[in-house]
Formats: structure tokens, C-alpha cells, sequence
């Protein structure tokens, strides 16, 4: 028998649960109100930390900003290019992994380690892989004749890079979360399509997927977020730059350039109240999308 909650109970529950919201209001919900309202200072004076005027003026400020809009071109060709790519090789290989037996801890473990890995050393790695003289990529392509490509250096190639990059780093985290979900699903099912005579592409799109349909929108919201605030990547990939000619400037990289090194608080704040509500824009879609598929 389930004891109704009293006074003295929910008590107690709040009281072990007040050193984490502690924590969480300071430095989660207080840092976010912060924003809102440093976003609105129209006059500020940077040496006595005086607001003298509130307004939308920063707004218009990063609006008026070129380099506003190509962070926001850039973080959009990032997105689209790193999620669906990065979801179909993560699950493809997730499904192999789950068939495979013999040494699948190692091979899990191995796809794993990037993930865990630094942002900075993988950064170096992949800069002496795209070295445009030493790199073993052009090193590759040279035995099929194709001249070296200055990967880091061309602005035509850096956001390609940053992306393949970011692929191949969060593999292992898709990976992971795809084989749990694989994991929960029956073998019966399996059982009674081969039956049936459904073949494996057949007991794939018809089983695998739709019962994998929690688990992919899991990874691709999990995976839009995380691309939407792309920013150890870059700075490490391009050497504290946002690659040539701000060809990888993303949302977050502005962010950072106004705040940190221009000390624009104010359109730095308004850039990322921007950016939250692109994120929730796109997180409300991606839950409308995945309640319409799954009531069909």
C-alpha cells in the first residue's frame, strides 16, 4: 500500500533536493535572467557598471551586423551538415556492432574514445591530418592524382573540415545511446519476420526503425543542440579563429568575440537570447515532428 504524501514527507524530499537546486539556480537559472536583462542595456558604462538607459538597442545592433548574419549561415550549414550525416553512420554502425560478438566491448570502446577524448588534442590530430604538405589526407588523394587541398587555410574548405571533424568526434556518443535502444528491443520480433520471409533490409525499416523512433529523436535533438553551440571545435581546429575570413564564425564564436575580446556585453547577451530561442524554435519542431510520426 502506497502512503499518501504529507507535509512532513514533502518536507524532507525538498530538503534533500535544496543543495541541487541551490546549485542549479545559481548557476543555471540566475546566469540565464542575467542575460535577459544585460541583453536590454542601451547605455552602459563599461568603468562604473552603470546602467543608465534600458532598450532594444543591442538587438538592433546585431541585426544590423554582417557578421551576425554569417554566424548564423555558418551554425546552420554546420547543423544540417553534421546531424543526418553523423545519425545514419552513427546507427549504421551501431547495428553492426549489435550483430557483431566477438570482441564487441573492444570495438565498442574504441568508437567511444573519441568522445572522451579533449577537443584539443583531437584538434591537433585532425590539423596534422588536413596539413596541406604533411597531411595524410592529401597524402591520400595524391595517389589519385588530386592536388593538395588547403583544408584549414582555403575558407572553402574550412566549415567541410570543421564538420568531418565534428562527425567523426561525436560518433561515439550516437553510437552508445543507438545500441541501448537496439538492445531493448525483442528478438521475438526479429523471430516472427523471418517467419514471415522478410528479409533484412525488410526487418530493418519495418522493425528497427519504428521502434527506434524514441531513441533517434533522443540523438538528433541531443545532436542539434550541441551543433547549435558549436564552439571548442573551432576555436581549436582554426588556432583561436573562427577560420579564414570568418569562414567557421558560428553563433557561439560571436558570442565569444563580443563578450570576451570587445567587451560588448550587452550584443553579446542579445546574440545569445537569439540563439536560445532559435534552439527552442527547433526543439518544439523536432517535438511536433516526432508526436505527428508517432500518432500515424
Amino acid at each position: 500500500m502506497i502512503e499518501k504524501p504529507t507535509w512532513k514527507s514533502s518536507l524532507k524530499a525538498y530538503l534533500y533536493l535544496l543543495p541541487m537546486l541551490v546549485i542549479i539556480g545559481i548557476f543555471n537559472l540566475y546566469p540565464i535572467f542575467r542575460s535577459f536583462e544585460m541583453s536590454m542595456w542601451q547605455d552602459y558604462n563599461f568603468y562604473t557598471q552603470e546602467v543608465k538607459e534600458y532598450g532594444v538597442g543591442p538587438f538592433m545592433e546585431i541585426f544590423q551586423d554582417p557578421d551576425f548574419w554569417l554566424a548564423i549561415k555558418n551554425t546552420f550549414i554546420f547543423v544540417l551538415g553534421v546531424v543526418p550525416i553523423s545519425i545514419a553512420i552513427s546507427l549504421a554502425i551501431a547495428v553492426l556492432l549489435n550483430n557483431i560478438k566477438l570482441l564487441s566491448s573492444f570495438f565498442r570502446s574504441i568508437y567511444f574514445l573519441p568522445f572522451v577524448t579533449s577537443t584539443v588534442a583531437v584538434s591537433i590530430v585532425w590539423r596534422w591530418l588536413y596539413h596541406s604538405e604533411y597531411g595524410l589526407i592529401n597524402y591520400f588523394l595524391s595517389m589519385f592524382g588530386i592536388e593538395a587541398i588547403a583544408f584549414i587555410e582555403d575558407p572553402k574548405y574550412a566549415m567541410l573540415a570543421l564538420v568531418i571533424m565534428s562527425i567523426w568526434k561525436g560518433l561515439g556518443f550516437n553510437i552508445v545511446i543507438f545500441l541501448v535502444g537496439l538492445n531493448n528491443i525483442s528478438d521475438t520480433y526479429y523471430a516472427a519476420a523471418k517467419v514471415d520471409g522478410a528479409g533484412p533490409w525488410q526487418r530493418f525499416t519495418n522493425i528497427t526503425l519504428p521502434l527506434l523512433s524514441p531513441t533517434m529523436f533522443l540523438v538528433s535533438i541531443m545532436g542539434v543542440i550541441n551543433s547549435f553551440k558549436a564552439f571548442d571545435e573551432v576555436y581549436a581546429l582554426f588556432n583561436g579563429r573562427p577560420g579564414p575570413t570568418n569562414s567557421a564564425l558560428t553563433m557561439v564564436y560571436y558570442i565569444f568575440q563580443k563578450f570576451y575580446e570587445e567587451s560588448q556585453y550587452a550584443v553579446a547577451s542579445a546574440a545569445g537570447i537569439v540563439l536560445f530561442l532559435i534552439i527552442l524554435i527547433f526543439t518544439l519542431l523536432q517535438m511536433a515532428v516526432n508526436r505527428y510520426m508517432a500518432s500515424r
